[in-house]
């Protein structure tokens, strides 16, 4: 039989007890499925239901065939290595025994003597070239991310559940990924916000608070689908305020020819001839007649209102965001930033970067590219002044911004509207509110602590605080901006970042981000020198 997973009357509960998802009923066979929906609404939960590591508050999950999950993040031990991730320490351990001649007879029996060649061979085919008894604290997080892919590979499993796999994952590593799981055969159910993966999928599963919708294709398909949606809520909107307009117009209609039905008659009322008990009978009618069609002018008006307001919740919903920013004014002659044959590095004398020059002029869109390791966040330390050079020059001529992967230029315990006031202190309270509103920080979620947002919400915050201001800085660098964020965050700072007029200095893996924020150029640092 082949592999499957099937959800009956599922529902998901957060750690806190907070409601996720309820009666999901899906089945997922042996196609690639990518999973989406906004932070928090229980993709990762989901995913630990299913492999069995958290139960469901309801409901039932039956699994037919082997599970491999990789996780967003692993927790590991001081003297953990490569092995451990593989869970064969103790196989390897026998197997060194057997080498110094000190195994038992019973033990040779048991050793499997292809061990550590399918260990290296998994790792070769993420393009790792260690030893499985690396320790793992010698591993960066690219490294560390393909390390628990090549345990995947080396289990064999018959469904995959990988949570947000490329984060951490530099350009080659995500390549490598994208090729194998396009080879990939067997079951997969994806969380993720990196649509080139995406578009690998065989079906896209969107999770609301309204339940699961399956869309049958990847990413475009996907999409395309939900701009069919879009048209289709932009006419219902349409249909709705023309039918609430015409009952409107009907309304104030009746109401004007019931008053001239009432003023003829109490013209004819005033020339007498007609007996005041007819009069009063016919007065009575008359109002009876008024307040029911009022009534019913209420009714109607009230239930077009309740479609329009519904017809622009759900366009709401669906709408891009689209943001207009006040001018930096930077002019496009105007150097903002310069470095001149820079080496720098955080050990004397061992330089990350070496002979590194580039200049940035006008509102260019620069894109900061290289392997893990080549130096990328060095160079964002060299421009914001976080480090010195080794050698060579660095000048920054403009008023600048840095939104890093924490956002660390807001204050976690104070509310999105007070980080506002702080960082663009000239803003009366009129203007903070309508700066954030454009970021979709309205009312009330204006006065959220930071501490309380989900990541995207927080670089959202960032954005508004940064740009929102009567006037941006000219210069704005941002770190792996889109690491942790689900797509409607995503193509939100996408818009944003679309509407600023000044220059960009952005490190990022994300191809599909930095052609959506229209770079124009790249710097590409390899782990010895820029090219």
């Amino acid at each position: 039989m082949p592999a499957s997973i099937s959800l009956s009357q599922l529902t998901l509960c957060a750690p806190d007890g907070r409601s996720l998802l309820a009666d999901l009923d899906l089945r997922f066979g042996s196609e690639r499925t990518g999973l989406v929906g906004r932070n928090g609404i229980g993709k990762t939960t989901l995913l630990a239901v299913i492999a069995g590591e958290a139960a469901p508050r309801s409901g039932a999950v039956s699994v037919n065939g082997t599970l491999g999950l990789f996780r967003q993040t692993v927790q590991t031990n001081a003297d953990e290595a490569l092995v451990d991730v593989f869970g064969a320490r103790q196989a390897l351990a026998l197997l060194r025994r057997a080498e110094r001649g000190e195994a038992t007879v019973d033990e040779l029996a048991e050793a499997d003597w292809t061990l550590e060649a399918r260990i290296e061979a998994a790792l070769a085919r993420v393009g790792l070239d260690m030893s499985p008894e690396t320790p793992l604290t010698k591993l960066s997080g690219g490294q560390s991310t393909r390390a628990g892919l090549a345990a995947l590979i080396f289990t064999e499993p018959d469904f995959l559940l990988l949570d947000e796999p490329t984060n951490n994952l530099d350009r080659v590593g995500r390549q490598t990924l994208y090729e194998w799981l396009s080879g990939w055969r067997a079951g997969a159910i994806v969380v993720s916000h990196d649509r080139e993966l995406l578009d690998i999928m065989d079906c896209i599963v969107e999770l609301t608070s309204l339940g699961a919708m399956c869309y049958g294709g990847n990413w475009r398909f996907y999409r395309e689908q939900k701009a069919l949606q879009l048209a289709a809520a932009q006419h219902d909107l349409a249909e709705a305020e023309k039918r609430a307009a015409d009952i409107e117009r009907k309304a104030q209609i009746a109401v004007e020819r019931q008053a001239r039905r009432d003023g003829a008659g109490r013209k004819k009322g005033a020339k007498g001839g007609t007996p005041r008990i007819v009069l009063g009978g016919l007065k009575e009618r008359s109002e009876n007649s008024g307040g029911s069609d009022a009534r019913l002018a209420d009714a109607r008006r009230s239930q077009a209102a309740e479609a329009v307001a519904g017809a622009r919740e759900r366009l709401e919903v669906l709408q891009p965001l689209s943001v207009v920013l006040p001018s930096t004014g930077l002019p496009n002659s105007r150097e903002v930033l310069r470095l001149e044959a820079v080496a720098a590095g955080y050990l004397p004398g061992h330089p990350v970067i070496r002979d590194l020059s580039f200049a940035i002029t006008g509102p260019e869109r620069v894109a900061i590219t290289g392997p893990n390791g080549s130096g990328k966040s060095t160079l964002l330390a060299l421009v914001t002044g976080q480090l010195t050079p080794q050698a060579g020059t660095v000048q920054v001529m403009s008023a600048f911004a840095m939104l890093d992967q924490r956002v660390s230029l807001l204050d976690s315990s104070a509310s999105i509207r007070d980080n506002f006031r702080r960082l663009n202190p000239q803003a009366d309270e009129n203007a903070c509110r309508a700066a954030l509103a454009r970021f979709m920080f309205r009312a009330g979620a204006a006065l959220q602590r930071v501490d309380a947002l989900s990541g995207g919400q927080v670089l959202r915050a960032g954005l508004a605080c940064v740009l929102g201001g009567a006037k941006p800085p000219p210069l704005l660098i941002l770190d792996e901006p889109t690491n942790h964020l689900d797509i409607d965050s995503l193509e939100a700072i996408e818009a944003g970042l679309r509407a600023y007029d000044g220059a960009l200095l952005v490190v990022s893996h994300d191809e599909a981000f930095l052609t959506a924020i229209g770079v124009t150029r790249r710097v590409e640092l390899t782990a010895t020198a820029p090219r």
